[in-house]
């Protein structure tokens, strides 16, 4: 058995072409999954997990090239990590980029009223908003004070104060 090392570890497409491939991919990615997406209400499902595998293979030529060696997916891989690293540690820093970055508290119950328009802008149903109130143990809205979809899409819940 012969092992071509070069085939594997070497490096055939410029480094710099693969950091402006992953470059521009990932900001592709990342204006769509959360600037316009944002947010979803509660965890990762099904669905979410199709999309993101879809999105990967799709992207995954256009970022890739002709590449063929663990070498060149290395330096993909770190030019995708340094970015989103980079914005993460940008936005802890520059708190006017968080507000770009990241959605601001929505609120969704003022006062034990469920404020419809904004139900609305984040496509949350009724019911998706009484499961998630089950969840800290609310069953009548008249309990609430404030509830807020984050910018995770976890539901905040502010009870009034007896």
């Amino acid at each position: 058995m012969n092992i071509n090392w070069n085939e594997i570890f070497g490096i055939t497409v410029s480094p710099l072409e693969l950091v402006v491939r992953g470059t521009a991919i990932y900001f592709f990615l990342f204006v769509i999954f959360r600037v316009l997406i944002k947010r979803r209400v509660g965890s990762i499902g099904m669905a979410d997990i199709l999309i993101l595998v879809i999105v990967a293979d799709a992207a995954q030529n256009g970022m890739a090239g002709d590449y063929r060696s663990v070498s060149e997916a290395f330096i993909l891989i770190g030019t995708i990590i340094c970015w989103n690293q980079f914005l993460d540690w940008l936005s802890f820093h520059v708190p006017q980029l968080k507000s770009v970055l990241e959605p601001a508290p929505l609120l969704l119950i003022n006062k034990g009223q469920i404020l419809w328009r904004n139900m609305q802008k984040e496509y949350m149903t009724e019911s998706e908003l009484l499961s998630k109130l089950r969840e800290h143990e609310i069953t009548d809205l008249k309990e609430i004070e404030k509830a807020y979809m984050e910018s995770d899409g976890q539901i905040t819940v502010l009870k009034k104060k007896p």
